[in-house]
């Protein structure tokens, strides 16, 4: 069975940088910040006072007040993601095949907020079971693919992946190889995470895995120095439209660039320590490149999981070099969540628009706040440090790696 051929034809995304694509990529090459310190709760007690929120997000911009309601805030990254990727696919919805269109969307947590909500109200009262019947409906991580697919009508494929961190990379590789194999034309794809709230701050605190440095909270997310003490954590959603080649040229459509290749493996080693030797990091981007046909030395940008942890940077650094051997000093390579913080389970996909635009634009977007080599990262690497750098890129690739030792990569090549 000869597979089809995948192209990016559509993108959306609200995140810490920007609250659409062009907002998002500008920012991106600007080298801009999303940190700043909390301001939507008391943060006083909690050992870390700031986030990487969206910024002036206001529902009722986007929703009727009623419909607001329904949705928990992952919910409506969601909505608000794949609608501007719908739109900028230029996708007329009376002229396809509806029934072989579908959803693939993504989400580390799900409705945190509405958990967080729900409980507290049953704990503040006298033990009578008062929960809202959208409780459950607002609260479940598929709830967002859902929705999507009610609103656009796609009849085709629809669920959730859940693999913390990996989650939206894994939705964009099972739309991209559903899309392959032939059962549908289309998908809406991504992913979308709303836990930057007391709840995960406290729970990710716990864990100490969060930066604790609030006396410089803007620069605390600084993937690969030797100071960085953990992540910041982020929110919003990434959309993506994957879809069946000969469908795209059929109607017109414009395209980013071609989906080539998808990876999954497993660290098999701790729930929430990589291999120290990048184990499963180095097998994900050799099943990538291995499903894509192309070779280390064709990948011209990387844009790395780097999340800013002391083990995980040194883990990737490595994975990369048993790869791409010599070819790793020819790479650039970047972690964008310098600028957006940790989107969890959105991770995935906003880092793969961060990809696309590199690929687009000619443009690496760069690894902010770094000050300080680390002895145990080979300094040859280029990491693209504080300023984005011009370079044509016909291959790149994109990492994520989640809690319980989920890896996922995929590669993006120009499309011809």
């Amino acid at each position: 069975m000869e597979l089809k051929r995948v192209v990016v034809t559509g993108l959306g995304t609200i995140n810490p940088i920007g609250n659409n694509l062009q907002e998002f990529w500008n920012n991106l090459e600007l080298g801009v910040s999303g940190s700043e310190l909390i301001t939507r709760f008391d943060a006083s007690k909690f050992k870390t006072k700031f986030a990487c929120h969206v910024k002036n997000f206001d529902p009722s911009n986007y929703f009727d007040r009623k419909e607001a309601k329904k949705l928990d805030p992952y919910a409506q990254f969601a909505l608000v993601a794949a609608d501007e990727a719908i739109k900028d696919s230029g996708i007329d919805l009376k002229a396809i095949d509806l029934d072989r269109a579908g959803v693939v969307w993504a989400s580390g947590i799900g409705g945190l907020q509405t958990m967080a909500e729900e409980l507290k109200g049953y704990f503040a009262g006298d033990g009578t079971p008062r929960f809202s019947p959208f409780f459950i409906p607002k609260m479940i991580a598929d709830i967002a693919a859902g929705h999507i697919s009610i609103k656009y009508g796609f009849r085709g494929p629809n669920y959730s992946t859940v693999s913390a961190c990996a989650s939206s990379t894994n939705a964009l590789i099972d739309a991209f190889n559903l899309i392959r194999l032939n059962k549908a034309n289309i998908f809406i794809t991504g992913g979308s995470e709303a836990s930057a709230n007391d709840i995960g701050m406290g729970g990710f605190n716990a864990m100490q895995a969060l930066s604790t440095n609030n006396d410089e909270y803007k620069t605390a997310s600084r993937p690969f120095d030797a100071t960085r003490d953990g992540f910041v954590i982020g929110e919003g959603g990434g959309g993506l439209i994957l879809e069946e080649l000969e469908h795209a040229k059929a109607r017109g459509a414009k395209i980013y660039c071609e989906m080539v290749g998808g990876g999954m493996t497993a660290d098999a080693y701790h729930l929430t320590a990589p291999h120290p030797e990048g184990l499963g990091a180095r097998n994900v981007m050799l099943r990538s490149l291995e499903d894509a046909g192309l070779k280390p030395e064709d990948i011209d940008y990387i844009n790395v999981h780097g999340t800013s942890t002391p083990l995980g940077d040194v883990a990737e650094s490595k994975a990369i070099l048993a790869v791409f051997g010599e070819a790793s000093y020819k790479l650039n390579i970047s972690s964008t969540k310098s600028m957006t913080g940790h989107l969890l389970g959105a991770a995935g996909a906003v880092e793969s628009i961060a990809t696309i635009f590199a690929i687009n634009k000619g443009i690496i977007p760069p690894t902010i706040n770094f000050k300080n080599p680390d002895p145990e990262i080979d300094s040859k690497l280029n990491f693209t440090f504080n300023k984005a750098q011009k370079r044509e890129v016909k291959a790149a690739l994109s990492n994520t790696f989640g809690f319980g030792g989920h890896n996922a990569s995929v590669i993006f090549k120009k499309y011809s």
